[in-house]
């Protein structure tokens, strides 16, 4: 008997003391549905159970970290005289010594009896630097949330950053509550520190890009400090795809009036090759390669190659090559300047054309501010054309300018503002080629409204014109079509353009299109949309002279992804002799606009 007593008092020491707890409660005498659902997500204890926890231990030390974690919570809506009791299986966590190691828990019970909410009585910051604007919500008889202070001191510092003051910060606070009225009051005194410029920077971390250069795209020079121009700087030097972290880090001393600046940047590997492959059962198969240098000469300049084949076994027209060649060298002549160079050969066989061009272009991208982007250049392309018209060839130098400004939430699935881009071209013809200019437009708009914004409305209106030169002395390529998926879908690729008789057909130089989506989320990953779209292409420099529309509607279904929505549209004609007869598909990634 005595060797299985032993074994018996082995086993048992050697077993698992924690059982897996029964029940966890958290009760609020109170119908404040935001505060239980702020004191639920604050609770370690209810986490633990959700997560199927069986660790006694683990139940007790959430259950003593709960107190500071439910008052925190009670504090953060505004109750500043509540009580908190945690019965773990009847006795209060707080008494439990945390080293007595607990066999099992049944039961947490956490009991919170909020209180009266509180009221700010005084609320009070001062100074405040010129213009500082505080939240609405920090004053006399606003809800005492402890968020709310934190939020307009944080904003009280940062209106003396933004005028030049970085070491600004909080020198004292007193904050009172007064249980009989059941009002908070609170003075705050800011310190504003001493008027600063920016000092040295000091880069670390670049190994192969120069620090001259690395310095004159962050463009920090000495001037008036400013949070703004922090950012910036590291937006300008993440731009140029050269480094995959950038940080600025400020001192906390200044230097004779001014604040020396550690700008700290991990290097991207240089080179790089990528490739692709789509396929579509209108435009076929299309096959892409690049490679890119992204430090070419040592100041971050990128360099990129890429070479594209397309219309493989499709319904638009023959098969498609590309060539093209790119360099671009940021920080040219000042940080928010880019000077760029194009090099590339193309063949379009397209329904309406055949067409071979060779072009160069070289010009400057110039940022005003985060979201205003303006480009100008010159350019000089030739080639040749084969359409209704017959064969004919081509040359002629062009000036491109280019401003877009860009205030969507998001590229790929904007929900919210708008977007919108105005390319004018003047264009000097030689020989048979006409003089005068191409002008291209694109606005988009989005709203959301609903619960949790579930419904997106979204419209899309384009704009083109060629002036000053007739279509038969231009490049087909400078004209312009109607359908398929970038203008009207539900019609056939470039299935408009200006009929010149005998079934001849041209592209024309004027052009109109509108695209509506409500786009509705059924699930956080499943959404829906409904579209219409209508496209209007003319034989005149202005639109609606003498031309024709066209239209098509449908329905399509979102996949939302973390990089995008994976998109399916299926679409009919809704004019024309096949309105309602035919169905186009279309699918990618993004939203359609």
């Amino acid at each position: 008997m005595r060797p299985i007593l032993t074994i018996a008092a082995l086993v048992s020491l050697l077993a698992p003391f924690d059982v897996s707890a029964q029940s966890v409660e958290l009760s609020i005498p109170t119908e404040d549905e935001d505060l239980q659902t702020t004191l639920e997500a604050a609770s370690l204890t209810l986490s633990l159970e959700q997560d199927g926890s069986d660790s006694a231990q683990d139940f007790i030390a959430a259950a003593r970290a709960d107190y500071r974690r439910l008052l925190t919570g009670l504090y953060s809506a505004g109750y500043y005289g509540g009580t908190i009791s945690i019965l773990v299986d009847g006795v209060e966590a707080s008494t439990l010594d945390p080293l007595v190691r607990r066999t099992s828990v049944s039961s947490v019970q956490m009991r919170v009896t909020p209180g009266p909410r509180f009221t700010f009585g005084r609320a009070d910051i001062a100074p405040l630097a010129s213009g500082t604007t505080l939240p609405e919500a920090f004053g006399t008889g606003q809800t005492a949330a402890s968020d709310v202070i934190s939020d307009a001191a944080s904003t009280a510092v940062a209106g003396w950053r933004a005028v030049g003051r970085p070491l600004a910060g909080v020198d004292s606070q007193s904050i009172t509550a007064d249980h009989d009225a059941s009002e908070l009051d609170v003075a705050i005194v800011v310190a504003p520190g001493p008027e600063l410029t920016f000092g040295d920077v000091t880069v670390e971390g670049n190994e192969d890009v120069r620090t001259e250069r690395v310095l004159a795209i962050a463009g920090l020079t000495k001037s008036t400090y400013d949070p703004v121009l922090i950012d910036r700087a590291e937006t300008n030097l993440r731009r140029t795809g050269a480094f995959s972290a950038v940080s600025i880090t400020e001192s906390e001393v200044p230097v004779d009036g001014t604040l020396p600046l550690t700008l700290t940047i991990v290097e991207q590997t240089p080179r790089r090759v990528g490739a692709g492959i789509e396929y579509s059962t209108v435009d076929g198969l299309t096959l892409s390669s690049y490679w890119m240098h992204r430090n070419l000469l040592g100041g971050a300049e990128n360099f990129r190659v890429d070479g594209e084949i397309a219309g493989l076994g499709g319904e638009t027209g023959g098969v498609d090559y590309s060539l093209t060649v790119s360099f671009l060298r940021p920080a040219t002549f000042r940080s928010d300047t880019d000077f760029y160079t194009d090099f590339s050969l193309t063949q379009d066989d397209e329904p309406e054309y055949f067409q071979q061009d060779a072009s160069i272009e070289a010009g400057i991208i110039r940022r005003l501010g985060d979201d205003v982007e303006l480009q100008y250049g010159l350019g000089a392309a030739v080639g040749n054309i084969d359409d209704d018209l017959g064969e004919r060839s081509y040359s002629l130098i062009y000036l491109p300018l280019e401003g877009t400004t860009d205030q969507r939430d998001s590229e790929l699935n904007a929900t919210r503002g708008y977007y919108a881009n105005l390319e004018i071209a003047p264009f000097v013809g030689f020989s048979d080629t006409d003089s005068g200019a191409r002008i291209v437009g694109d606005a988009r708009i989005y709203r959301s409204f609903g619960a949790d914004d579930k419904v997106t409305l979204a419209a899309r209106g384009q704009i083109g014109s060629i002036v000053g030169a007739d279509a038969a002395n231009v490049p087909s390529s400078y004209l312009f079509y109607s359908g398929g998926g970038g203008t009207v879908r539900g019609q056939e690729y470039q299935s408009l353009a200006v009929d010149l008789g005998n079934g001849d057909e041209i592209g024309g130089t004027s052009f109109v299109g509108a695209q509506l989506e409500a786009r509705v989320n059924v699930t956080d990953s499943i959404g829906v949309v409904g579209f219409y779209d209508v496209g209007y292409i003319g034989p005149e420099a202005l639109p609606f002279e003498d031309g024709d529309f066209h239209s098509g509607a449908g329905l399509g279904l979102r996949y939302n992804t973390g990089i995008g929505p994976i998109r399916l549209d299926v679409a009919t004609p809704t004019s024309g002799d096949d309105a309602g007869e035919s169905i186009e598909v279309y699918i990618g990634i993004g939203q359609a606009f």
